[in-house]
């Protein structure tokens, strides 16, 4: 069942190159990870890793990388992206919560709030039990999350407009909306994202629909999640310029470490 949930949940990724269209000019949660990168010996793992938005420039620093993604197309355009760059990236099909990568390593990340697609609490402990498997003991684990305000959980559920985007190969403009709904009793919010693609006379020509489910999760209830787990909190931040966390935040920068294996009691 969970399974079939993470693989009906990847709609927002079917489109590899408009996913790059969209995210590939972020670059503040690189700066934050080349700093810890710098501090790291051995094997860097990014889960999640979509189109390799972050893999590749940290394997382009010449760092050895592993990209782990369950969705076949966002690998195969992270794998066209670099089949001519000569990279030390190995790029795996796999699910973030099962790794069997055959190797440790001492930096594990994974951005885009890729948590939140974890979303119950056994998937939750499924994937950092796999963190926890693949990383060496004091090493280090970084993901980020949508901090749980009131202002983004309770979202109009009719469409609002977000925002405005050029599109890279026609010049023209996107309009994006949203609908959005919050199920508080599974911590899950339902959205659906519409683009309007225009013309050269602002007209629309398509609209898209995408449908994602997130899971929100509140500070104390992630310091019990990973205190479970065995790993230790370092820092949180409210964004990737390592701010401070306040109740004001729209999301949330964990910087964890490994203090032992996990041992799952019977």
């Amino acid at each position: 069942m969970i399974e079939k949930m993470k693989l009906d949940n990847l709609e927002e990724y079917d489109d590899p190159i408009l996913y790059d269209k969209e995210n590939d000019t972020y670059t503040e949660d690189i700066i934050f990870l080349e700093k810890w990168a710098s501090k790291t010996e051995g094997i860097i793992v990014d889960l999640a890793c979509g189109t390799g938005r972050v893999t590749i420039p940290l394997a382009s620093k010449g760092y050895r990388v592993i990209g782990v993604d369950l969705h076949k197309g966002m690998l195969n355009e992270a794998k066209n992206k670099t089949s001519n760059l000569n990279l030390q990236i190995d790029w795996v099909e796999q699910d973030c919560s099962k790794l069997d990568l055959k190797a440790k390593s001492n930096l594990i990340f994974s951005v885009g709030n890729s948590f939140q697609h974890f979303l119950t609490n056994d998937a939750q402990d499924d994937l950092l039990m796999s963190v926890n498997r693949h990383l060496e003991t004091n090493g280090i684990f970084i993901f980020g999350t949508r901090f749980p305000s009131a202002e983004e959980l309770f979202q109009p559920s009719k469409e609002e407009y977000w925002k405005t985007y050029i599109d890279r190969d026609t010049q023209n403009e996107v309009d994006v909306y949203t609908v959005s709904s919050y199920d508080p009793l599974n911590q899950l919010q339902h959205n659906t994202t519409i683009r309007k693609f225009k013309n050269a006379d602002e007209e629309i020509v398509n609209e898209v629909k995408t449908n994602i489910t997130l899971r929100y999760v509140f500070p104390k209830e992630m310091e019990r999640i990973l205190t479970d787990n065995c790993f230790e909190i370092i820092n949180v931040y409210k964004d990737w310029k390592e701010t401070p966390i306040t109740e004001d935040s729209y999301q949330m920068v964990y910087v964890c470490r490994k203090v032992k294996d996990f041992k799952k009691e019977k």
